[in-house]
């Protein structure tokens, strides 16, 4: 048996399927010859822990916790001191305080990569003598964030030992990095570091074709893509069958003002007012994290009758109202960086084998996987009359009855066989 070290942050991981990315490798990667031990902080920063998740956790997994020391609970309480700009994240482009402005500019330019660089050092110490005693054929960092790749450079400089970067988000190419406040210099020594991660590891892994495609014109090291995935294991019940009369709008996970489907809430509105058994039925489901600016257009459209805030759930209650949606909800970010990304909840999504309706730039990644695996389409947000012809298309469904599963190809998007492929790469 092969041992992999795995360094990451999010350990037990958070709500949220990219998160959930290691430990469902974990869960695997015994049955190709692996066995995993991971390493993260003992007392991490996290919004919401999912205790339900636990029970995938292999029972002979090795966990390794270090103290960490992080200034995140003051940065998040300062851009929370005033409204807008301060929900699902804090790195966009709406007009925000003063306070929030600065607390922005200190978090991006005192603490580089990101607030968990404290880290590094004291990591790579131990680390180095833990490798010592305890060796492993192989390395993988992921992130973000991405401190955990510059413990990964570290290692790699000092013991030698092989190294995968695991990038489940681009870096200087995310779509927030312009609205960090970066200071010329900073802005440099973010992309010094992301370049000595990309050329120092011994393989880059990407979740996007579209980012790795970019990684790749960067480095010589070759970058490989490995997307997120489902978990059959979570999907191997009956699906429940759908009530007659009500019909279910379903978004999970998090929901950010900058992908909020205005032109949506107006074509079900006006349907609400025109349709009173379309009003009657409608019920939009939130599940997980939603900024408030979400709630305020809902209000003045006179949809908050109709939206049930479900806040975090249990990953397998999650899963049960992707399952029991008429239309799900994939609701891309408004910024150009975001067309390359591969949302994780995507993949869930697919399983679920609902109708998808993607509201974001049409020659997305998203787009495209959307299109070759059959499971829903992707409306630019200002297509107004392509989108109240979907709502009106799955209405009459509804109506009839024809509520049945989608069926596509998906299997390349299990996490089994993701695990394979991950398997082949180490």
């Amino acid at each position: 048996m092969k041992r992999v070290l795995v360094i990451t942050y999010y350990w037990p991981p958070t709500a949220g399927s990219g998160v959930q990315r290691w430990l469902k490798f974990s869960k695997y990667l015994s049955r190709f010859g692996w066995e995993c031990v991971i390493y993260t902080p003992e007392n991490p920063d996290q919004l919401a822990r999912d205790e339900s998740l636990l029970t995938d956790i292999p029972p002979q997994l090795e966990v390794i916790k270090r103290p960490i020391r992080e200034p995140y609970g003051i940065y998040r309480k300062l851009v929370k001191s005033s409204g807008k700009g301060a929900g699902v994240n804090q790195l966009n482009a709406q007009k925000k305080s003063f306070i929030q402005r600065l607390a922005v500019f200190v978090r991006s330019n005192l603490f580089v990569p990101d607030p968990r660089a404290g880290w590094i050092r004291p990591s790579v110490r131990f680390l180095e003598g833990y490798l010592k005693d305890h060796p492993v054929d192989t390395v993988v960092t992921t992130g973000p964030p991405h401190s955990m790749h510059l413990i990964g450079l570290g290692l790699k400089r000092r013991t030698g030992v092989r190294w995968v970067a695991d990038f489940r988000d681009a870096w200087t190419e995310i779509f927030y990095f312009k609205h960090m406040k970066l200071l010329p210099w900073t802005a440099a020594r973010h992309r010094r570091m992301e370049k000595q991660v990309l050329d120092e590891a011994d393989t880059v892994i990407s979740v996007s074709p579209l980012e790795r495609a970019d990684f790749q014109s960067r480095t010589e090291t070759r970058v490989l893509l490995l997307t997120n995935g489902y978990d059959e294991a979570d999907f191997n019940s009956d699906a429940p069958a759908l009530p007659s009369d009500r019909f279910t709008v379903v978004n999970t996970g998090l929901f950010s003002s900058d992908g909020n489907p205005l032109r949506l809430w107006d074509i079900l509105a006006h349907k609400c007012v025109s349709d009173s058994n379309f009003k009657r039925q409608l019920r939009i489901r939130l599940a997980g994290k939603t900024d408030p600016e979400i709630f305020e257009a809902l209000r003045v459209r006179g949809l908050s009758d109709n939206v049930d805030d479900l806040g975090y759930l249990p990953h397998y209650k999650t899963v049960a109202e992707q399952r029991g949606a008429n239309v799900l909800l994939l609701l891309l970010r408004q910024e150009p960086e975001y067309a390359k990304a591969l949302p994780g909840k995507l993949f869930e999504y697919l399983a679920a084998r609902r109708p998808i309706l993607g509201i974001g730039q049409e020659n997305s990644a998203s787009a495209t996987v959307l299109k070759e695996t059959g499971a829903g389409v992707m409306y630019d947000w200002d297509r107004e009359e392509s989108l109240r012809n979907y709502i009106e298309s799955a209405w009459e469904r509804h109506l009839r009855g024809e509520d049945g599963p989608c069926e596509g190809g998906i299997t390349a998007y299990s996490r089994l066989e993701l695990t394979r492929k991950l398997a082949d790469i180490l």
